[in-house]
Parts: structure tokens; C-alpha cells; sequence
């Protein structure tokens, strides 16, 4: 368990409409050790990201000015927020707020109405593979780009390569095990831990995103089983 002491230093944005919600989860995550800012529409969220640089964005999928998924696109466009985990509030089913708020960039997703233990655990998990990335070092280098463990951006070309830290995740699982081959369930168990995803769909969305970004032709799907990183 991360002590309250370790979360002192971590800015949490927490966006919604609902001011009772917005209470809510400041009283939960503020009794964590977080530093808390709140913001109740979009357009207010941006300002606020852009000035404080959160850490975490926490973002309701519905907004009285533009939806959730039009502010995750925006957030991933602003220099001060494209590293910023954000997870995503919806009452909405599966099939649209899941996949839609993965494709956006967002990073993970809890349910309306809020459990703080699920709210909390969630955090956690996100921060704790956000802290074992930033505890890594070096260069993972392939015959296509390279992976740069320590800014979290994949260079190719010369040019830098922006992901969100499941992207960046799961990227350095493939990469740095050339020709192994990651069951959907290993991938699951490594990148997402203790999450509870959709997992089928929920990879093949980031798997889609990071061929898109890199244009690697070297990532292969293995029928019914998972994905591997071609190597030399």
C-alpha cells in the first residue's frame, strides 16, 4: 500500500459537472495525501491542466460544454498534459465509453456510482506502474526507433513519438522481449495488474494506437493467442 506520505507530492484534477461528486471524490483522495484541484466544465479543466500540470486527471465523460472524449483529445494535444494519466468517470455502458475513452488517450476507467475502495485502487495501480517506469533508466533500441525509458516517448526517424503510459507499457513489454510471445492474459496481468478491463478489445485498441504512432510493421498478432515484437 502506498503510504499518504508518498502521494503528497501528486496533483489529481478532478473534473465534473456534479458538485456533490466533485466533494466526494476531493474528501476520499484529499484523506489519501493528494493535492486536489477541481474543475466542472472542460473548458475550465484545460485551463487548469495547462497552469498545474496534474499528475492524474480524473475526467466525467460527460460535460455540460464538450464530452469527456473531447477533452481527453485536447489534454493529449497540450505539451503540459500529454504525460498526464487520466482515467476516465462514466455511467455509460462498455462498448462506448471504454474503447471511445481509450482511443482519446485515456488510461484506465471506473464506474458510476463511485466506490471510493475501486476509486482508490485504481489510482494506485495507475501510479504504481507510473512510479516503476520513472524508477527505469536508459534506451531500449530496436532496428525501428528507439525507447527511451526515461522521457517515455518512442524516437523514430529522429522524431519524438508521445504515448500514454499503457501505450508506453505495453510498448516496452514487446520491445524489450524480442519473439516472445504475450498472451492477451499475460498482457493483462503485466500492464493492467490489478485493473479490471475488457480485455480482448481493451488491447487490441492500444495495440491499433501504437501501430498507428509508430507505423511498426513488427508487431504481429498470433491468432487467438496474443501479440510478440518481431526482433532482429
Amino acid at each position: 500500500m502506498i503510504s499518504t506520505r508518498e502521494n503528497k507530492d501528486i496533483i489529481i484534477l478532478l473534473v465534473d459537472d456534479d458538485a456533490e461528486i466533485l466533494d466526494f471524490m476531493g474528501f476520499t483522495l484529499g484523506g489519501e495525501g493528494f493535492q486536489i484541484l477541481k474543475a466542472g466544465s472542460g473548458k475550465i479543466a484545460l485551463t487548469i491542466a495547462k497552469e498545474y500540470k496534474p499528475h492524474l486527471i480524473i475526467l466525467d465523460i460527460m460535460l455540460p460544454d464538450f464530452d469527456g472524449i473531447e477533452a481527453c483529445n485536447q489534454l493529449r494535444q497540450i505539451p503540459e498534459t500529454q504525460n498526464s494519466l487520466i482515467l476516465f468517470l462514466t455511467a455509460r455502458g462498455e462498448d462506448y465509453s471504454q474503447i471511445a475513452g481509450f482511443e482519446a488517450g485515456a488510461d484506465d476507467y471506473v464506474k458510476k456510482p463511485i466506490n471510493p475502495k475501486v476509486l482508490i485502487s485504481r489510482i494506485h495501480a495507475l501510479l504504481r506502474r507510473f512510479r516503476s517506469i520513472t524508477e527505469l533508466s536508459g534506451k531500449i533500441r530496436t532496428r525501428e526507433f528507439v525507447v527511451d525509458l526515461d522521457r517515455y516517448i518512442v524516437v523514430k526517424n529522429g522524431k519524438e513519438i508521445t504515448f500514454t503510459y499503457k501505450e508506453f507499457e505495453l510498448m516496452q513489454l514487446l520491445v524489450s522481449h524480442p519473439n516472445i510471445v504475450f498472451t492477451r492474459a499475460d498482457i493483462l496481468s503485466r500492464v493492467w495488474r490489478d485493473t479490471r478491463v475488457e480485455g480482448d478489445r481493451t488491447i487490441n485498441v492500444h495495440i491499433h494506437r501504437i501501430r498507428k504512432k509508430t507505423g511498426t510493421d513488427w508487431i504481429k498478432t498470433i491468432k487467438n493467442v496474443g501479440y510478440k515484437y518481431e526482433g532482429e
